[in-house]
């Protein structure tokens, strides 16, 4: 697409970011429904007193917010419409995208910090409800891990349309 003059290169561009990010929010709502049936079955056939029923009850927790991101990005996502963005526009949309990706890399690393806390404390001697402590830590670990491999991954792809913008100003 560099190869055309930046007025008519930009369109194109616009239109694959605004794609990616539509897809990459798909992916994120197959997993969270992937999470969400999973869950739901195993949540209905285990003991309340067990680390797998904590852990998958957390899993439905975290998989319906996650599913409500995915819904969201996706309705924002506007393949279609950016066609009339400017190059200013477009590198603020750009940026502004790829900060969310690297805050929400930053909160992965988080939710994997708290899953190892709620781990250590789940096998102190004294810990309350440790097969709660202990399951909900399993499944930071899981959605935390998922997370930050998919922000991780969506952000190097999607910044490659950000090289792709800059040229457009030389």
């Amino acid at each position: 697409m560099l190869l055309l003059a930046p007025e008519a290169a930009l369109p194109g561009i616009n239109h694959a970011r605004e794609l990616l990010a539509e897809r990459g929010m798909a992916v994120l709502g197959f997993w969270a429904l992937l999470n969400l049936v999973v869950s739901c079955y195993h949540v209905a056939r285990t003991d309340v007193r067990s680390e797998v029923h904590h852990f998958h009850l957390m899993n439905m927790s975290w998989n319906v917010i996650n599913a409500l991101l995915a819904v969201w990005g996706i309705l924002q996502a506007h393949p279609q419409q950016v066609a009339g963005l400017g190059l200013a526009e477009s590198l603020s949309a750009q940026f502004s995208f790829e900060k969310i990706l690297l805050l929400n890399v930053g909160l992965d690393v988080a939710y994997l910090c708290i899953g190892s806390w709620l781990r250590a404390r789940a096998a102190a001697p004294a810990a309350a409800r440790p097969e709660r402590l202990a399951g909900f830590g399993r499944s930071l670990w899981l959605q935390g891990g998922f997370l930050l491999v998919f922000d991780a991954a969506f952000y190097f792809v999607y910044h490659q349309h950000a090289a792709e913008l800059l040229q457009l100003l030389s």
